[in-house]
């Protein structure tokens, strides 16, 4: 009998949530991954797959969609103050994501005992830009190039430009900008189609990620690992929820609830401008922000906002430390913090960009270089970690500027998230 009331459920699967249907690919991917063990490479087309349709989408929506967000204020001295905002939102959060990194990694001394006191031969490191260069770096000098190179923060730059010239030029731009609004309307539309892949590319990745890492390198630097996710956490469920709270007087669990989605997408893609198309998704139809807002935030915070990133390096930078042996004074916590804030700004939130910056800091306050080698064999793990914090704190932050325009639409953000809005 009960066999026969489920068979009369068609659609099971289809209607069940989104978030619900990553979360199982997650499970079953982890599981089936630890099963076949390196055999599991097999799968990790089908994250492949996934990737590479999410990857098609960042260029065109983000130009699109900052292009369609800028217009649609009108107000160009509005579009100032929200840009405003903005960053010191997401420089000042950075700060303290590197501050509780630091503390975490001074409490629990991850790196003790370890006594590396031979370098151990690292790769070479890729050359991280200085703060100069990013901001010169910033115009393009050629945009196609910029688009078919896919340098956000070029494009965004472009597009802020194109989008202010467009309003400022009146009636004769806006059979121009209703062209980009179609445009956003229709890379909106591709984004839904390709979300229905999601719960199947997390699978093949979780399944990759499990049968390649396995506890046996785990084992060395699960006390590091422990710390960077501990510290996450602390982030995101007490920081971002009490900013939510205490800033945006909005309840924080409505906030969590809206954030499951893009953290999960962000957990196994490990990119923050791979998770854009998502966040945008879920900023709009879970958390209430405009449209206006959400297109305008979320891809600047995808390139500037890097909580989840600093905080790693504040954890990873006293561990190399401990490793060798190597006492920091106050000064050198000081310059830790100001670097990793300052070298968020450009960094392009795609996989392993974390070890770039990584260098950067260990180089500004004299650590060894080498110490990079012991980090890169678990990157991946913290990687999916400090993106998904990156992740939440672009949401974080669209919110609360919503919230301070009066851009924030209350009953969605109070509403539970249904299957029509998540499931799209």
């Amino acid at each position: 009998m009960k066999d026969t009331q489920l068979s009369k459920q068609p659609g099971f699967w289809s209607k069940m949530p989104l978030w619900q249907k990553i979360l199982i690919g997650m499970v079953l991917g982890a599981i089936t991954g630890s099963i076949m063990g390196p055999n599991a490479e097999v799968l990790k087309p089908l994250g492949t797959l996934f990737l590479n349709a999410i990857r098609m989408l960042i260029v065109p929506l983000v130009f699109c969609s900052l292009v369609v967000g800028i217009t649609s204020m009108q107000d160009t001295r509005k579009m100032g103050r929200i840009g405003v905002k903005s960053i010191v939102l997401y420089l000042g959060t950075t700060a303290v994501a590197i501050t509780i990194g630091l503390g975490l990694g001074f409490i629990f001394t991850p790196g003790a005992g370890l006594d590396m006191t031979a370098p151990v031969v690292a790769e070479a490191a890729k050359e991280a830009p200085t703060l100069v260069e990013t901001l010169l770096n910033m115009i393009p000098t050629n945009p196609i190039n910029s688009l078919a190179a896919g340098n956000i923060l070029q494009i965004i730059v472009f597009a802020l430009g194109l989008g202010i010239a467009l309003t400022l030029s009146g009636e004769i731009a806006k059979p121009a900008i209703a062209v980009f609004e179609s445009l956003a309307e229709a890379m909106y539309t591709l984004t839904g189609l390709v979300m229905k892949l999601a719960p199947y590319g997390v699978f093949g990745l979780m399944a990759w990620v499990a049968g390649t890492y396995g506890l046996e390198i785990l084992l060395p630097l699960i006390k590091v690992i422990t710390v960077v996710y501990i510290g996450c956490i602390i982030h995101v469920v007490v920081f971002y929820s009490g900013l939510i709270s205490v800033v945006g007087r909005l309840n924080p669990l409505n906030y969590l609830k809206g954030i499951v989605s893009p953290a999960a997408v962000a957990f196994t893609t490990t990119s923050s401008a791979g998770t854009l198309p998502v966040s945008i998704k879920a900023a709009q139809e879970e958390l209430g922000v405009s449209k206006g807002i959400s297109s305008f935030v979320l891809p600047m915070g995808a390139t500037i906002n890097m909580d989840g990133t600093a905080l790693y390096q504040g954890v990873c930078a006293l561990f190399i430390a401990q490793a060798f042996g190597i006492e920091l004074e106050m000064s050198d916590y000081i310059v830790i913090i100001a670097t990793a804030t300052l070298a968020s700004i450009g960094t392009a939130g795609v996989p392993g960009t974390g070890i770039i910056m990584l260098s950067l800091v260990l180089t500004t306050v004299g650590l060894p270089i080498e110490g990079l080698a012991i980090i890169a064999g678990i990157d991946r793990i913290l990687d999916m970690a400090r993106t998904t914090v990156n992740v939440c704190g672009d949401l974080m932050v669209s919110t609360l500027v919503a919230k301070s325009e009066n851009e924030l639409d209350q009953e969605i953000y109070s509403a539970l998230p249904t299957a029509n809005q998540i499931n799209t």
